[in-house]
């Protein structure tokens, strides 16, 4: 080809590029939200501009005037951010039953985190048998089996948010072990490893724990390290619910920390938190503990949901020895008269050796009871402890064991047992991002019947109403920051958590003098207030305050998946 000749491509092919930058200029956005406050997410203050939305990204951020767009919004006098990540949500299985997940749209969730410990996949036959109870509440047949065919029924169904999981080293165990109190053999270990591997090419996001909970009590350190070590491999983090967050919680620390060192991989404390009143005001060496890991090169750091009540297992007050086995076995050591005594003394005497709920509690007024599966049981559901021991005429302790045995274990319940001091402290760290702890849910079907903790409808919007308008304790800008670019950060979400050009397009658009928490521990399924629009990868759940039904969610993959790069 003669230099003319090349020359004249040369010019052609500009020219050809010219006219592409020229049509995408001048095409249409699909949406354009104009006049609003815009909160970028890093922290900076806020600016006015408009955000120009098309095929779910970020394409502008400016001055728009007279641009093209399909649909505008008008954000006058709002803010408009980026989506909220919530950093464990627990949804894994009431999103096979309301997919929409309105108590989390409600509240500007845009993004979901979940996978505590004892993740959805993998799972076996015998997990499934072994777990049908909790599958049978919902009314779901598991037909999957590894994390990554999970994804895909997440894929063929639709999703109204993005969803990512860890894979739980309890759900690799039992896989292994099943419930039993034993190490595993080198052979064992080996195909525990595999399992996650496996996982992580799946698309799992990392390693997770949630060591109070048996069978997890049982695992070492040494074991969560090899474990957590092949997620390291992968890209992966560790994520954890410590073995104690009352009286051994500083031990539990160096336990987290010792493994993000020796695993080489990044560390989240899920729900950092101080138990039990004996333990109140320790918030503040809990962070001098964190901050020193932080000094020394390990990449730690921890999410809040901000209230001072937890919400977990009723059998979460028993010992770890007399879950071993799984539940059914727990329910046989119940009722044995020697053993229910054995049970009762350990639980009425103060130890270090186990996270002795009992002894966290003020009474036994302080556990609600929240969710069961036996029918007779239902009546009881909104009521303290207390209350259902007078109801029966029991002892609370008894009523405690007499209930775990009539719903075969399955029980949960919410426990007050937190000071709000050192609620607020962990809360204001610049390393504490959010999380609500609790799965979606809604106010309506199934899931309606439930008596959730409220921060499954309130958490973010408590936070906004709480402790940036009435209490100050957060400016508003470092509240977003919390909820979109510090998670998104955490989880190397490259393209989500900031209003930049070309991220994905999750976006809120609200009120911050009237965005509200509505949930109670009285009457918890109540839909936050305040959320106007909210859009997951450029397409509104929320339109106007009301959903619309849509399902544009994507399940978001690990550095480690096998499939192609995350998205």
């Amino acid at each position: 080809m003669s230099t003319r000749a090349r020359l004249f491509v040369r010019c052609a092919l500009l020219l050809c590029a010219a006219v592409s930058r020229l049509a995408a200029q001048e095409a249409p956005f699909d949406l354009l939200i104009r006049n609003g406050r815009v909160i970028d997410g890093t922290g900076s203050p806020w600016y006015a501009a408009d955000v120009g939305i098309r095929e779910g990204r970020i394409a502008a951020i400016g001055r728009l005037d007279g641009a093209p767009a399909r649909r505008t919004i008008d954000a006058a006098g709002r803010v408009v951010a980026p989506g909220f990540i919530d950093m464990l949500g627990q949804s894994e299985l009431s999103i096979l039953v309301e997919p929409r997940l309105p108590s989390k749209i409600f509240q500007g969730i845009t993004t979901e985190i979940t996978g505590e410990g004892g993740s959805i996949g993998p799972i076996s036959d015998a997990l499934v048998a072994a777990d049908q109870i909790g599958y049978a509440q919902y009314g779901i047949t598991p037909d999957w089996r590894t994390l990554g065919e999970y994804f895909t029924r997440l894929e063929k169904q639709g999703i109204g948010l993005n969803f990512a999981s860890y894979v739980g080293a309890t759900q690799v165990r039992r896989m292994v072990l099943g419930d039993v109190d034993r190490d595993p053999t080198p052979e064992e270990l080996d195909r525990m490893r595999a399992l996650v591997r496996e996982a992580m090419a799946d698309g799992a996001v990392g390693l997770s724990t949630s060591l109070q909970y048996p069978p997890a009590p049982y695992a070492s350190t040494e074991e969560l390290i090899a474990l957590a070590t092949e997620a390291a491999r992968a890209g992966g983090g560790y994520a954890t619910h410590m073995r104690s967050e009352g009286n051994a919680i500083l031990e539990a620390l160096d336990e987290a920390i010792r493994i993000g060192r020796e695993a080489g991989l990044p560390v989240e404390i899920w729900h950092l938190k101080v138990a039990g009143q004996h333990n109140w005001g320790r918030m503040g060496e809990v962070i001098a503990k964190i901050e020193a890991a932080r000094r020394s090169g390990v990449d730690v750091a921890a999410d809040t949901y901000a209230y001072p009540a937890w919400f977990n297992s009723l059998s979460a007050f028993i010992p770890p020895w007399a879950h071993d086995g799984g539940a059914a076995k727990l329910v046989e050591r119940l009722r044995d008269p020697a053993l229910r005594v054995r049970i009762r003394r350990e639980m009425e005497t103060p130890s270090n050796a186990w996270d002795n709920e009992w002894q966290e509690i003020p009474g036994p007024e302080a556990v609600l009871l929240c969710s069961v599966q036996a029918a007779e049981l239902k009546p009881l559901v909104g009521k303290s402890l207390a209350e259902v021991a007078k109801l029966r005429g029991q002892d609370p302790i008894d009523a405690l064991f007499d209930i775990l045995i009539a719903d075969s274990a399955y029980t949960a319940v919410a426990v007050s047992a937190m000071s709000e001091a050192d609620v607020a402290l962990a809360l204001v760290q610049p390393w504490v991002s959010i999380n609500n702890d609790s799965q979606g849910t809604s106010p309506e079907g199934r899931l309606g019947e439930e008596h959730p903790h409220p921060r499954a409808y309130g958490t973010f919007p408590r936070i906004l109403r709480k402790y940036v308008r009435e209490e100050k304790k957060l400016s508003l800008e470092e509240a977003i920051r919390k909820f979109t670019a510090l998670p998104a950060q955490r989880m190397r979400l490259a393209d989500r958590g900031v209003l930049k050009l070309g991220m994905w397009a999750d976006v809120v658009v609200f009120d911050p003098e009237t965005v509200r928490d509505l949930a109670t521990f009285e009457n918890p399924n109540q839909l936050s207030q305040g959320m106007e629009w909210v859009l997951v990868n450029g397409v509104p759940v929320l339109d106007g305050g009301k959903m619309t039904g849509a399902l544009p969610g994507k399940v978001l993959r690990g550095a480690g998946w096998r499939g192609s790069p995350s998205s």
